[in-house]
Parts: structure tokens; sequence; C-alpha cells
């Protein structure tokens, strides 16, 4: 036998010895997706036994920044009810590519021109065995970050099927801290703070929803969010067992049904899985545009819709006049926030509880009956005396109901509320986002477009992006804003004093990523760390006057709550601010911030500047660049903490000053201070 047949017969046993090792066999194929600008990139594989705890032929996927692995291999998978998984034994069958750039006007948000400019490839994939079921996998690479889905096309073998988990994995390369929100059940109005919390507390049990803020220790600043929730289970992550550094998803069970997620058939697509990158913070809020783009544009003419601030009486706990309204939800008690609102340009007003016939007792915790009514009007408020009224002072209603009362009666009450002349209304209590619940806000945001009313969802899951499709839907709440700290002095709520300034500058790189927020500021009774007390009538804020005023351009909120009494903001010269402030944005820069610590962001509207700086319980001393302001001279209007801020909350310094674009801003934040600038070009 010659030498060169024996090295060839060498060769072959080594091939031999390596294919039955617990590895990959054969090098597998990479198909990859970059970003236009070529910094992220996120790829698909079909690996072989790659991992021992995850045995068979798997597809996984991985994302890299700027060369730098972010998400290692992470299994992607579907798991059925009573059904077999489709998660292995994969082959491609197909792959195609597409690139996109347009522009579209955003006229309720933070920015008006929004580019939408990313490229696609989608792998399709069949199982190797019967029955053969297809699986499509869309992966979306833009400048700002990564988003995928899963896409079921029609076929027999899933005509019908119920989805019990999306075993979609996020492996990420390295340790990291986290912002998590603190909740450990799906049934939850996402009302708590965000923790720093290590990635490895994370645990299999944790049930953490999004958005979650993801800081890499040798990396940037991530976040994991969800887009276009549309006839599907809300998504959450826990850690993995025996992985480090290892998130899966997790979907909120249908009621009564812990085995149950998603009901569907196909054709069916997932909502996208989103993850933004930045090297800052700030960059994450400024890139959050993405999520509206990964939803379907509004097909409804929006000339109706109108973005504002709203009198919110409730907060205050229907204070009023000279007493006679104190805690008094009447028809005289609503003229009076109509007055308020028409005299000082505030577009809405919330008329909030009781004014329909409700039958539960807050109180005992009972926050709907079979025979709350929401067509007809409680003897105390003669509901269409206040609407006209409000018509006659260019002020508009939002109308509060309960979630439950209003499903029983939708299709009578929004005929009923457009024939009225109501603006609107705030849909509270869900609690939950399983599938049955995302369709009901599917239901209420088309239906009330059908009828011109604006929505703002109260007692509700976050944002995924809804407002691109159903821009009447203006806020969403999501959030713990100030009214647990009215809510601790009667219902004794277990995050009654936790609303302070760390968490109101850790908002801004959590929740707020997800879309806008109804936070609930304006409050005028403004105390420091040892002067605060949860109180359910005049109920106060933690942190400064300034801080308050902050909010405004710091927070987005279409719909802008003005909580306070009107006597509250009487001779008080910084309410100004709050009354010339708009609620939706041309363009929006974060000018510095950290999680926990601080944030400044100025916003444009028309030619004018609106600038919001807030910092938590620590002094800071600020020097800002104003080199996002336009050519020429600038008169800057500053609302800043007066010098004795950090004894009295309330006090607010005035000044004005001119300024160019080389200039820098100097600010002295107070603890839990803040200052709010208007910058109006000069002529």
């Amino acid at each position: 036998m010659s030498r060169r047949i024996l090295v060839f017969i060498s060769f072959l046993l080594f091939l031999a010895l390596v294919c039955i090792a617990p590895v990959v066999c054969s090098a597998s194929t990479a198909y990859e997706v970059a970003s236009p600008d070529g910094n992220l990139t996120i790829a698909l594989e079909l690996k072989t036994n790659p991992q021992p705890y995850l045995p068979g032929s798997r597809a996984y996927y991985h994302v890299s920044y700027k060369g730098k692995p972010i998400l290692i291999d992470s299994p992607l998978g579907l798991d059925f009810f009573k059904g077999k998984a489709l998660d292995q034994d994969f082959e491609v069958v197909n792959t195609s590519r597409e690139a996109h750039d347009s522009v579209w006007q955003n006229h309720f948000g933070s920015k008006l021109e929004v580019r939408d400019h990313f490229n696609q490839l989608t792998v399709s994939l069949r199982e190797r065995q019967s029955p053969n079921r297809h699986l499509d996998l869309i992966f979306r690479a833009y400048d700002e970050g990564v988003a995928f889905r899963y896409f079921l096309p029609q076929q027999e073998a899933l005509k019908q099927f119920v989805l019990s988990a999306e075993n979609t994995g996020f492996y990420l390369a390295e340790n990291a801290t986290t912002y998590a929100l603190n909740i450990r059940s799906y049934v939850s109005p996402y009302e708590a703070d965000y923790p720093e919390t290590p990635l490895d507390q994370i645990k299999p049990t944790s049930v953490v929803p999004l958005p979650l803020l993801i800081h890499l220790h040798e990396g940037p600043w991530a976040a994991l969010l969800e887009a276009d929730l549309t006839d599907y289970a809300g998504m959450y992550v826990g850690g993995v067992q025996g992985i480090p550094n290892a998130l899966m998803s997790k979907l909120s069970p249908l009621p009564d049904h812990s085995d149950e997620a998603v009901i569907a058939s196909s054709p069916k697509a997932t909502p996208w899985r989103v993850l933004l990158l930045n090297p800052r913070p700030g960059g994450l809020i400024e890139s959050k545009s993405l999520i509206l783009n990964l939803n379907p544009p509004c097909t409804f003419d929006t000339s109706w819709i109108h973005p504002g601030k709203v009198t919110f009486p409730w907060w205050s706990g229907f204070l009023g006049g000279n007493g006679e309204f104190n805690h008094d939800v009447n028809t005289g008690m609503y003229k009076h926030y109509i007055d308020f609102a028409g005299k000082n340009g505030i577009p809405y007003i919330e008329v909030s509880d009781y004014w329909y016939v409700f039958k539960g007792d807050w109180h005992q915790g009972v926050t709907h009956t079979t025979e709350d009514d929401v067509t007809r009007a409680s003897p105390a408020v003669d509901i269409a005396d206040v609407l006209q009224y409000g018509k006659q002072h260019g002020v508009g209603e939002l109308l509060w109901v309960e979630w439950k009362a209003l499903q029983r009666q939708i299709d009578t009450a929004f005929p009923l509320y457009e024939k009225w002349g109501a603006a609107g209304v705030k849909v509270d209590l869900m609690d939950h986002d399983n599938q049955e619940m995302v369709n009901y806000y599917a239901e209420v945001a088309r239906k009330a477009a059908e009828h011109h009313l604006l929505v703002d969802f109260h007692g509700a899951y976050k944002p995924t992006g809804m407002q691109r499709t159903y821009p009447n839907v203006l806020n969403e709440e999501g959030v713990m804003g100030m009214e647990h700290d009215k809510l601790g002095g009667l219902l004794q709520d277990v995050w009654a004093g936790h609303v302070t300034p760390e968490h109101d500058v850790t908002l801004p790189f959590t929740r707020m990523l997800a879309g806008p927020m109804d936070y609930t500021p304006g409050s005028f009774r403004n105390a420091t760390r040892n002067q605060f007390k949860v109180q359910w009538l005049k109920p106060m804020s933690e942190g400064t006057r300034a801080h308050q005023l902050a909010m405004y351009a710091v927070y987005e909120m279409p719909l802008a709550m003005v909580s306070d009494y009107p006597e509250a903001y009487e001779g008080q010269p910084e309410f100004e601010f709050i009354e010339k402030v708009p609620t939706a944005w041309d363009d929006t820069k974060v000018l510095n911030g950290e999680p926990g610590k601080f944030i400044t962001i100025a916003r444009r509207n028309g030619a004018n500047w609106y600038l919001g700086s807030m910092t938590n319980w620590d002094t800071r001393e600020l020097k800002i660049p104003l080199d996002f302001l336009g050519q020429g001279a600038y008169e800057a209007k500053i609302f800043a903490d007066g010098p004795d801020a950090d004894r009295e909350a309330t006090s607010v310094s005035i000044s004005k000053k001119i300024i160019t674009s080389g200039d820098q801003l100097d600010l002295h934040l107070a603890p839990g201070g803040g200052a709010a600038v208007i910058f109006t070009p000069v002529k």
C-alpha cells in the first residue's frame, strides 16, 4: 500500500473520530444581516449539539456591536400546548433580503421626522421530520438596534394551535448590571421601582417585565423590549438554570390556564423582540422611535387628534374654590376646574371616577360590579352640563372608566360619548397583558378612533408602539407615578414613599424607552426628604418644585397631567413653564444623564427649545453645552432651584439671559432638585 493511500486512510479515521464527539461535526452556515452603518450584526446558525444542555439540531442567533459579541448563541423555539415543540431538526429551505429606508411624520411623540432605515433577512426553516412544519425567522438590523420575530406561514400542521411558551433566549456575552422592574407576578399595573440588579440575581423563577435596561460591564448600554404586541401575550424574562448571564423569555398566561399563553392559527407572526444598543444610556432614549417603526402605520385621518395638558382633580382630592369642593365630586367642582383650564390654555380636564353610576367601593377594594353603568351619569354630576360648559370655554373632557364596565358597554358607550362631545376616555385598572387583555386594548383603540375619542390607558402594561397604528392612544401609564404617594394615605399602598427623585431620574432610561407614560406630574406641595409624608388629601411630592417643572420636558407625555388643584398654582410665577411647555415635539436631544442619578433633556417645538434637568437626592453642578440650539441668539428663561431649595423645596429662582449655541448653561441642582428652561429665538 502506498504512502499516499495510508495518509488518506488516516485522514478519514480522523474525521470519523471528530464526528462521533459531542460537538458539531460539520461547519454550520451563518446567515447574517448588518445594520446600514455596519456597526451591528445579527446572525442565525443551525448547529448540531453545540452545547450539551441543548441537544439536537437547533436554531441559534447571536448579536455583535462593532465586532464585539453582545449576545452569544441564544436559542430560538416555540413550545405548543399538547404538541411537539418547534425548536430543532431544521433545514434551511429559503432566504431573502430586503433594504428599506423611508421617513414618516409623528405629530404626537418625541420627534416629528422619523427615519425607518433597516436591512432585513428572512430565513425559512422546515422540520426534517414529519409533520415538516415551516417557520420563518425575520431579522432586522437598524443603526439603533436589532429586532427579530417568528412567523408561522399558513400550513395544515398548524391550522390551529396553542402556544404554551416561546423559548427565546437572550444569552449575554458577559456579566452585566440591569435595572429590572420590581414585580413578581404577571398580574400587575407595572407600578414599581427599577432597582439596580446584578444580572445573576435574575433567577429562573423571576418574572421580569420589559423594558429591561442592561449595562454590560465591558461594553455598551442595551435595552430589551418588544414591539407590535398584537393578538399575543406580553413577554417577560427570567434567568436560565446553570447558565450564567442568560435570560429566557416568558409569556403572560391566559386567565386560569397557566400552561396556555396564545391561542392562534397560521399564518401568525409574533411580536418583535428588540435589543437597543448605544455607548451612552441617553442614546437609547434618542433611539426609541425604533419601537414605533416596528408597528404598522396608521390608516385613518388623524387631524382631530390633539395632544395637550390635562387637569387632574382626583390627585389633589377634588379640592378647589374656598373649600366648597373638598373631596366632593359634583358639577360645580368640574366647572371650577374648567374655568382654570380655560384661563390657562389647558385643553383638557379629566372627569374622574364617580361621574357615572358606580356601585363599587374603593375603600373596600371593590372597583367594579355588574351594576356599573358607564352610559348613565351619577346624580352628583350633570355630565351634559359639564360637557357643554367645557365646550363654551374651549376645554375638552376625558371620561374615566373602569375597563370591565366599559367592556360590557363599549358599543353603546363610545357612540354616546361622541354624541355628547367628549374628547376621549381614560380606561383604568386592567393590570394584565395576557392575550385577552392585549386584544381588548386593540378593540378600545380601534373603536375609539372610529368615534374620534382619545385614549389614555391607566393601570396599564408598557407600550409596544401601538401609538403608530392608533395615534389616538396618546398615553399609557405602566409606571409608578406620584399617585402612589397619595394612595398610601388611604389604601396602605406598599409603594407609598418610593416615588423618590432617584426613581424619577431612573424612569427615562427604563420605562420611558417603551413609549409615553402617564406619570401625573405638577405637584406644587413639594417636600425635602425630611419634610415629606404620605397623605391622601393634599398629597405631597418628593423633591423640589423645579424638579416637578422639569418633568414636563424630560418625560414623554402627549397627555401631560397638571395634577394639583387650581388654587395651588395661583400667584406662582413658575407656573408659566407648565402653561407654555408643549406635549409633542419636533426633536429631542439627551444632553447628559445616568440612571438613578441625573438627566438633562432638551426638546424642540417649532423654533423654541425646552430643557428639563433633574437630579436624585444628591446636590449636582451641571455645565450644559448649548450646541443643540440653532443659529443666532436666544432668550433663556430659567426656572431653577432657589438658593434655599435644600430646605424649602418650593423655592424657585426665575432668571433670564441671552445665550447662543456656543455658550454653556451652568445649573445648580439642590437635593431632589431640577431646572426647566425655555429658549426663545431673539428676533
